[in-house]
């Protein structure tokens, strides 16, 4: 097996077409990958189309036709094997493939790679490859014209889209630009043997009471269909190079099986234990012992599965993952493409956000469905720091047709998507679609007592994708768990009692207060937001006129694409914040409130896991962790990897342990006879929840402060947590909170704190959380004396009085912050790790500074 890179040498060029007749064509030098959009920025021919108003600059790409063009030589020593492969690993996306003046191959499927025999074509010098990519505007409009021609129903982008195998966000979303790549997206190289290893499938499982018995399970398929006798050598190795386990097998038809026993141990998502992974290298010879061909393929023990069955006091089923025996609460994020220039993307910067996550204390990915099956590099990642992965398939938000050259091409990206993720022990669910189902509800078209499995000619025809196509190919090529779709469970998608749902109740629908997110609970609930600002380095970075820095201005619009942010933005400020429309201020108030709502989701529906057969609420995937260009969007953290105030706030709430408190105000009528006698009661509530698979004792001090008197209160708890669950603790009213009997009287402004400490650790806090009066707006913050002292890279925080919403920065670069939006109360000292402040002044924001 002898692989050459076709990787350099290329030249670029628009070309003539129907629609841009009569071009002048220019010939650039580029390398493989890239695109259009890269390449022509790299020559300064566009501006850089993140900046200012350059988006709509740069339209008239997608509407062109372009051509890439190499020559290469090969030795003649080639064409004594039996086969001479052109590969090409992802084009994008509608591409004419010529080699030497001889059509080859078309492509149009973006998710796509091709192999394509062409020793009959090549010779020794002067091979001549061309690649035309036509233009997916008006190619995607071609194909909606020849099959069916109508305007279907979608969420964002244009119809065309629909039709188009191409990563969908490319036509513009609520978070990301218009902007259509085009080109080869992926490498390009030759391939030259006699025969090869066409694939290898591993299955794993891990079984016994305690989940310690590997077995491992090969299949080999051969590009030679004869049973000639060739020599198979399987070799099992670990992380350190020691050999667990080979054998050698004389047919590629005979299926390898190795009872492990305790020789291999398991895979655990991350905070339950470790993440080992192991290589199967896999060794194609001929008699004489010649290697021929060899893969190495990786390797993890695990078993895992959804669990959905009746709940305890409850009606539905769960929905929760359940992974080596443990049930797992899904603390994590909806991942998008991390550029719209894909192949911008170093491949560190994928592990940079698998950091992040981890840093973020999550423990699960989903891999969202408008955008592509992602690099290796992020599964990897995800591999390797027991990070779950949640894998659409790449439909989203729209009424898709179902044709049959539509569903050929369909059915070999989702073979393809398949057999390349199941190695990847991280995957563990795959789902047809992003929000279809929903989508189809909302018009009227779905119709869920039509089980006849005859969808394509129906008024939802993608039914016959989602629930025949993809789960025979999910179930025939892996052993992963098929979801239809997300969401998607019970009488409708919208359900709360089964399977998962999207709650955008907060923001879109019916815009309910944060408060409500308890009410607005699901079994799982794989997508809610809020939005908040970038950091005030990414907003200046997205203009060069600063004249346009404010948050109304046509350039800061143009980098927030959710329709009716202005009135949303504004809904949910005004509610609970008297704020200030200056950059600065507006930054901070909406990343605060992102902060404060994101983190109370993730506070109310971990309490609703309360231990095996009531979990109530199994996972919580905030939308989204990351941006494809610098925006105003949902993301808790922007474009360049900077953590919004959001991200900490839930970093907070999925530690081991956390703490929580509710308040709620109660009327209890004196005179049941009538409603005009009452008496107002601001109720308390107080729980703590322990991720670990142990009980735990544990101390919870209960402080109260009176912003108006400085009257303090204090009660003290000792419980045992359960594992893996939440633990009520305490309901009363609040502490020092008269009770009223008129409307008209304005309740006390006491604040609380809970601090969650360990028995054998009674001067460590683990866990902490401060309630305030709500809304903010109606506060009078009195000055807290606030005090902060650096020693070297450690702040450490300290106030006389109660402080909410501290931010800290620095002048120039920024640090990179253990903690942001934090809450202090006196007595209580906080530490914050600031890498890289070198002895540079501290600036802070907290609400009711002056300032914010």
């Amino acid at each position: 097996m002898l692989k050459t890179s076709l990787n350099e040498g290329w030249t670029f060029s628009q070309v003539s077409s129907e629609h841009c007749p009569d071009v002048k064509e220019s010939w650039n030098p580029c390398s493989l990958p890239t695109s259009i959009h890269v390449e022509l920025k790299r020559l300064g021919k566009i501006p850089d189309p993140y900046k200012d108003l350059n988006e709509w600059k740069v339209q008239w790409i997608q509407e062109a036709d372009w051509t890439f063009k190499t020559q290469f030589d090969v030795d003649k020593s080639l064409f004594n094997h039996e086969h001479v492969d052109l590969l090409l690993d992802g084009l994008d996306t509608y591409c004419t493939i010529t080699l030497n003046g001889e059509h080859i191959a078309n492509t149009e499927n973006m998710f796509l790679s091709h192999r394509i025999d062409v020793k009959s074509v090549i010779k020794t010098n002067d091979n001549q490859l061309e690649l035309h990519f036509k233009s997916p505007w008006y190619e995607a409009r071609k194909a909606q014209a020849q099959n069916g021609g109508t305007d279907w129903f979608l969420g964002n982008g244009a119809s065309n889209r629909l039709y188009s195998r191409k990563a969908q966000y490319g036509w513009g979303w609520d978070w990301g630009p218009v902007m259509m790549t085009v080109g080869p997206w992926k490498g390009v190289h030759l391939e030259v043997y006699d025969v090869r290893l066409e694939d290898v499938r591993i299955d794993t499982t891990l079984t016994g009471q305690t989940y310690d018995t590997a077995t491992l399970t090969a299949a080999i398929s051969l590009s030679d269909k004869q049973e000639r006798d060739y020599l198979l050598d399987f070799t099992l190795v670990d992380s350190n190079n020691n050999i667990i386990r080979s054998a050698r097998k004389h047919l590629a038809s005979e299926k390898l099986r190795w009872d492990l026993g305790q020789e291999a141990k398991g895979w655990y998502p991350r905070g339950y234990g470790d993440q080992p992974l192991y290589r199967l290298e896999v060794e194609l010879k001929d008699r004489g012992g010649h290697t021929l061909d060899m893969i190495t393929k990786k390797v993890a023990f695990r078993s895992a599965q959804v669990i959905q069955e009746p709940l305890e006091g409850q009606e539905g089923t769960s929905f929760v993952f359940e992974v080596n025996g443990i049930r797992i609460f899904c603390g994590g994020s909806n991942w998008i493409p991390a550029d719209s220039f894909l192949t911008d993307i170093d491949p560190a910067r994928y592990r940079d956000w698998v950091n992040l996550l981890v840093k973020g204390n999550q423990n699960m990915l989903r891999v969202w469905g408008g955008g592509l099956y992602e690099a290796e590099e992020l599964y990897d990642a995800c591999d390797e720091n027991g990070i779950l992965v949640w894998q659409d398939f790449m439909f989203g938000c729209g009424l898709y047709p179902s044709y049959p050259k539509l569903n050929e091409s369909i059915k070999e990206e989702a073979e393809q998507a398949v057999t390349r993720l199941r190695d990847h022990p991280s995957v563990v669910i795959f789902a047809g679609n992003n929000e279809d189902y929903a989508l189809a509800e909302s018009i009227g078209v779905m119709d869920y007592e039509d089980n006849s499995g005859d969808y394509m000619k129906s008024k939802f025809p993608a039914r016959h994708i989602y629930e025949i196509l993809l789960p025979e190919i999910v179930d025939r090529l892996s052993t992963i768990f098929y979801h239809r779709s997300s969401p998607y469970g019970g009488k409708s998608s919208s359900d709360q009692t089964v399977g998962d749902i999207h709650q955008w109740n907060v923001w879109h629908g019916t815009q309910e207060p944060w408060s409500n997110w308890d009410k607005l609970a699901g079994r799982f609930v794989s997508e809610f937001g809020m939005q908040g600002y970038p950091n005030i380095r990414t907003v200046n970075e997205w203009g060069d006129d600063k004249s346009q820095l404010f948050p109304q201005s046509r350039v800061s619009v143009n980098h927030n694409k959710a329709d009716g942010f202005e009135r949303r933005l504004e809904l949910y400020l005004m509610e609970n914040f008297r704020h200030a429309f200056d950059m600065s201020s507006y930054i901070y108030y909406t990343q605060i409130m992102q902060a404060e709502c994101l983190s109370a989701a993730y506070r109310l529906w971990r309490r609703n896991s309360k231990g095996r057969g009531k979990e109530y609420t199994s996972g919580a995937l905030v939308w989204q962790i990351n941006d494809c260009w610098p925006c105003v969007s949902w993301a808790i953290a922007d474009y360049y990897l900077r953590p919004k105030p959001a991200f900490f706030t839930i970093a907070r709430e999925l530690k081991r342990f956390t703490v929580g408190i509710t308040r709620k105000h109660v009327k209890v009528y004196r005179d049941k006879s009538t409603s005009a006698f009452f008496e107002i009661k601001e109720q308390m509530e107080l729980w703590a929840c322990n991720s670990t698979l142990e009980y735990v004792d544990v101390k919870v001090v209960l402080e109260t402060y009176n912003l108006n008197t400085k009257q303090r209160d204090w009660k003290s708890f000792d419980i045992q947590l359960g594992p893996n669950a939440s633990t009520e603790i305490w309901q009363n009213i609040v502490p020092g909170q008269p009770t009223r009997t008129d409307d008209s009287q304005v309740p006390e402004p006491i604040v609380a704190q809970a601090r969650l400490y360990l028995t054998d650790k009674p001067d460590q806090v683990e866990a902490r959380f401060s309630s305030w009066p709500q809304p903010y707006k109606y506060l009078t913050f009195p000055e807290p004396g606030l005090k902060i002292d650096v020693k070297g890279d450690d702040v450490i925080l300290s106030c006389e009085k109660p402080v909410k919403g501290l931010v800290l920065d620095v002048e120039g670069e920024e640090c990179a912050w253990s903690d942001q939006a934090l809450d202090l109360f006196p007595g209580d000292d906080q530490v914050v790790r600031a890498e890289g402040l070198n002895g540079r002044d501290v600036m802070f924001r907290y609400l009711g500074d002056g300032s914010a």
